[in-house]
């Protein structure tokens, strides 16, 4: 029999290295489908219950292996929900191939059933590389331009293949006039700043006497050397929400998450700092970086276009993280640096603990949705991947989780969009069979999805050498970060038709598929449900009763702000009486005896 178009896709993926594509299926890849089956399955096809799913799976499998993330759709309906989960990919720099079918080519301008401009959809989200395949001897060159360019450009890129060019026989391209051959070897590089750039940033530095580094994912790979540039600066380390895992918590200096969603300790070390190292973070809120004047800046970034707009940086150093610290760390003078500033952050990290164990032990009605991720924290694995859904649950989980060495992490970090928790758990487990996965999920965004996906994770569960994937559900019936957001930002109190949502059973529905079900709505069976769900043979959904009136307090609040959210609330917010004593007993916890001298 001969080869296919379609057979040599698969073949040419197994070729990568590609071991599984999340998709959905549908007619537009129809020759596809019948290819993996001439192939056995391989590279697997993982089945999600909708398009969108299969595209969050592939991110979370390449943010947690480093390896691209191939998802499949078919034309029209099924390209278009790939969409979030592609931008997901770009926003975050993650290396991502979309395979697409389409109508025909004899069909294509016909307004044919399911045909949709593709490469008009794709144009922003692929902005890097999207191709339509129209005969057999492009396809090599393009789907290795495809996987080169996702890895190199860390982004989604994305192949458009009609449904009869699928079918036809193979043909690789010749040795003639405008045939573009093609080969598989990648090579591996390291980008370095110039030894110029490379001294001035020291200079920099080394002048210093208040040092804080920001690190984000680019800082991934450098762990070792973060750790030794910040102890010969005697800095402090803030972490963008997509660098949480670079870095452990365990570590003194160590402040923790950056932003709205941070610890007072990075928003005192970057108020109080009087330099600013970034190294791998585009975070994009100014107003928790330095002000403008008050800090000298040296940013470190793999790419030169993300360099340079969000900080009035003095050098930026573009370069891998790795290889660019190796050649700033033996030019960093520590000889005559003092240890106040030191002392100071490390004193804020630990004052700010005991806020956020004094905070998560405060009574709510029923459970207080800090203690819930407070009592995970030490039960974690030291191999557990994390993911963390979009909205309040991102709080507790930027706040309240120490990271320790082999832990990952990771949630929608510059999209911020709802959905993702469950299916980068999903992925995580196939990027690594051998590791536990915990997603942190608020009701709505199960409600939105997460449900759909236990089918999931509950069809693939036999595929995991260590089958615990968990699921913890914060059940407070309320949307509650956008309420919350309405209540600080608006002026407005809770708008109930849209923010109040519907009990779901979400224990039951697991049980229902034969999972583990927790449900969980006194504190006092919190610590009880997490172990067992840790110690669960196979996927488990614990839902947690929360209350929605514990308050995501910024890091930066101040009285005046807390009073402001409370006359909102007294407008007529229907739970107005709870949040204003919750949003005080989270507050005080702050002025409470811990140290010697409270900075306000």
């Amino acid at each position: 029999m001969s080869t296919k178009v379609a057979d040599h896709v698969l073949q040419r993926l197994r070729e990568w290295g590609v071991e599984h594509v999340f998709g959905y299926p549908g007619d537009g890849i129809n020759g596809l489908l019948a290819a993996w089956g001439r192939a056995e399955n391989e590279p697997r096809f993982i089945q999600s219950r909708h398009e969108e799913m299969s595209a969050f799976q592939a991110v979370g499998y390449a943010k947690f292996s480093g390896r691209i993330g191939v998802c499949a759709a078919t034309s029209g309906p099924g390209a278009i929900h790939l969409l979030n989960g592609l931008y997901d990919a770009k926003l975050d720099h993650v290396p991502v191939l979309a395979i697409v079918g389409q109508t025909h080519r004899s069909a294509m301008g016909g307004s044919y059933q399911q045909e949709v401009d593709l490469h008009t959809l794709f144009k922003d989200v692929a902005s890097d590389f999207v191709e339509t395949v129209t005969v057999p001897e492009q396809l090599p060159n393009v789907l290795d331009r495809a996987i080169r360019t996702a890895y190199a450009r860390r982004a989604p890129t994305a192949i458009i293949i009609p449904g009869d060019v699928q079918e036809l026989d193979y043909s690789p391209p010749t040795h003639e006039f405008k045939m573009v051959p093609s080969s598989l070897d990648r090579g591996s590089w390291t980008a370095v700043p110039s030894d110029d750039s490379v001294h001035r940033a020291a200079e920099i530095l080394n002048a210093g006497d208040k040092v804080a580094i920001l690190v984000g994912q680019g800082a991934s790979g450098a762990r070792a050397e973060v750790e030794r540039i910040a102890e010969l600066l005697g800095a402090g380390v803030a972490k963008a929400l997509l660098g949480k895992d670079v870095l452990s918590d365990e570590l003194p200096y160590v402040t923790g998450s950056i932003g709205l969603l941070g610890t007072r300790p990075s928003y005192e070390l970057m108020r109080d700092c009087d330099t600013l190292l970034t190294i791998g973070s585009s975070f994009p809120y100014t107003q928790f970086l330095p002000s403008f004047g008050k800090a000298r800046g040296v940013q470190i970034d793999i790419d030169p276009h993300m360099v340079g707009m969000r900080y009035p940086y003095e050098v930026n150093l573009v370069g891998d993280a790795k290889a660019t610290l190796e050649r700033l760390i033996p030019l960093i003078k520590s000889e005559e640096r003092g240890r106040e500033w030191y002392d100071t952050v490390c004193d804020n990290v630990t004052y700010w603990r005991e806020i956020m164990e004094r905070r998560a032990g405060l009574s709510a009605d029923p459970i207080n949705p800090e203690y819930v991720t407070r009592a995970l924290d030490p039960l974690l694995p030291d191999n557990a991947i994390v993911s963390s859904d979009s909205g309040s649950a991102a709080n507790w989980y930027a706040r309240h989780l120490t990271m320790r060495p082999g832990m990952r992490a990771s949630l929608s970090g510059t999209l911020a969009t709802m959905g993702c928790g469950v299916p980068y758990a999903i992925g995580a487990k196939f990027a690594h069979p051998n590791r536990p996965a915990i997603a942190l999920v608020g009701d709505g965004a199960m409600q939105m999805n997460g449900l759909a996906e236990l089918i999931t994770a509950a069809k693939y569960q036999d595929l995991w050498e260590d089958p615990r994937l968990v699921v913890a559900v914060f059940n407070n019936h309320d949307l509650n970060q956008v309420t919350w957001e309405m209540r600080a930002m608006e002026g407005a109190p809770s708008f109930l038709p849209s923010q109040e949502l519907p009990d779901v059973q979400y224990a039951a529905f697991a049980r229902s598929l034969g999972l583990t079900g927790i449900r969980v709505d006194k504190p006092e069976d919190v610590e009880a449900a997490w172990r067992a769900g840790l110690e669960a043979n196979g996927p488990a959904v614990i839902e947690f009763v929360t209350d929605p009136a514990v308050p995501p307090i910024p890091p930066h609040a101040t009285w005046d702000q807390l009073e402001a959210t409370a006359a909102s609330i007294l407008k007529g917010d229907a739970d107005r009486g709870s949040m204003v004593r919750q949003g005080f007993k989270a507050k005080m916890q702050e002025f409470l005896p811990g140290r010697e001298k409270r900075r306000d």
